[in-house]
């Protein structure tokens, strides 16, 4: 794996030189567009809007516009900004993980000490798994600044990035419905349905089976096969009656995960 970002992790008046590397991979099949017509593949070119020209990634600047002129950003620019958090993940507070709502969880990403790190790390990764606490720290890649929780998880210590509040939208600008009054056996036979469904969580029993069947069609395909249109399946009663529905539910047998 290659490093996306090499800096330090702040925690009090201790640096840990750290690397950061990307902890995800996407699982979806990589289709290429191609037109229709001659199944040429389309490609996305930079392209300069007063001469319609296509413009190298090297003759490429960052600028911001002030009144009709643009102010124009290198580097050092960004880095005068402030360079310090270009450069640390700063730790500024510890807390519980479960006091973070799951909506502001975002990207996960691998942190590797420095050789001259190694026991700092240590030292971090320990004190996490013992307080069971994670870091809250602040940081900036790619010219955005970033909010992210430092967590254990084996040898690793994971940076998970988190969205500040202001980027989480008011839900009450839905048009919720209020709430409908519950009868008492509807509620205690939802609670039986929920009990039925209950197992301990196993990431690895849950696959991405769609882009494994999506593979199917496209080979079936390259053989000249024209695949059968997917059909929906009804999963529940055509009554409106929410007790025979959950009724039909509870009947319904599934096994549980180990």
């Amino acid at each position: 794996m290659r490093p996306i970002w090499t800096g330090a992790i702040g925690f009090g008046l201790v640096n840990i030189p750290v690397k950061m590397y990307s902890a995800t991979e996407r699982s979806e099949l990589n289709l290429d567009m191609l037109d229709k017509n001659d199944l040429s593949r389309i490609k996305y070119q930079r392209i300069n809007e007063k001469s319609q020209k296509p413009v190298d990634w090297d003759a490429i600047v960052k600028g911001y516009k002030i009144g009709d002129k643009y102010v124009i950003l290198d580097e050092k620019d960004f880095e005068a900004a402030n360079a310090k958090k270009t450069k640390t993940i700063e730790i500024s507070d510890f807390v519980k993980e479960e006091e973070i709502d799951s909506v502001y969880f975002e990207t996960p990403y691998y942190l590797e000490p420095d050789k001259s790190g190694t026991r700092a790390y240590a030292l971090l990764r320990a004190a996490l798994l013992k307080t069971k606490k994670v870091g809250i720290a602040t940081f900036v890649m790619r010219n955005k600044e970033g909010l992210a929780i430092l967590r254990p998880r084996d040898k690793v210590i994971i940076l998970n990035r988190i969205r500040f509040a202001e980027e989480i939208r008011d839900p009450n600008q839905l048009a919720l419905p209020d709430a409908p009054e519950i009868k008492k056996a509807e509620l205690d036979m939802a609670i039986s349905l929920i009990d039925q469904l209950t197992s301990k969580f196993d990431i690895t029993a849950f696959k991405d089976t769609y882009t494994e069947e999506l593979m199917k069609v496209i080979e079936a395909k390259s053989k000249g096969a024209k695949p059968a249109p997917g059909k929906m399946k009804v999963v529940h009663s055509a009554t409106e009656d929410l007790m025979s529905q959950l009724k039909a539910s509870l009947s319904t047998k599934k096994k549980k995960a180990s």
